[in-house]
């Protein structure tokens, strides 16, 4: 009995890993909103992360968090780093590219409660009155990213944390 339950364990284990090593390479998640107010204005609240605590969805999640500011005071170069409870984890972000008003670049590393490097994209599309900001993050789907993904998928995990960021960030804007 032992044996045969040993040996079903195993096959669930092997069926797992081969399910998981199906999955995609990449993950990529987005979502956009659209907000009266000039790229002009929406753009400081993105390039300079002393301006994410009025909108980022993450923020609220740790009031105690300890941030470190870094590098440039805003735009390309400024760095902002977190280290936080099990809700918002460890990490550090980068502006490393920016076209005003219209793109933010940023490179993202996690690294709590697990390390992962993703890129995390704001593009800014102005017509009219109304300017439509779009939240990308993309970057690769490790081993245990895949294993995740066969539960949940990323979209489905912080798609409406970018949501609940994005209408925050139109209220701060729409001011």
């Amino acid at each position: 009995m032992l044996k045969k339950i040993s040996l079903a364990v195993v096959v669930l284990i092997l069926i797992v890993v081969a399910l998981a090593a199906m999955q995609p390479d990449s993950f990529r998640v987005q979502r956009a909103i659209a907000i009266k107010a000039p790229p002009e204005k929406i753009m400081p609240l993105i390039s300079d992360f002393h301006q994410w605590p009025q909108w980022s969805p993450w923020e609220k999640l740790d009031p105690a968090m300890n941030r470190v500011f870094s590098g440039a005071p805003k735009d390309v170069g400024a760095v902002y780093a977190w280290n936080g409870n099990k809700e918002v984890g460890a990490g550090r972000m980068e502006i490393t590219s920016m076209t005003p008003p219209n793109q933010v670049g940023i490179k993202l590393v996690f690294l709590e409660p697990f390390e992962s490097h993703c890129v995390t994209d704001f593009a800014l599309d102005s017509k009219g009155e109304s300017t439509t900001v779009t939240w990308t993050m993309s970057g690769p789907s490790n081993f245990m990213t895949k294993v995740m993904g066969l539960f949940s998928s990323m979209d489905k995990m912080i798609g409406k944390d970018f949501e609940a960021g994005l209408a925050s960030m139109k209220a701060a804007a729409e001011k």
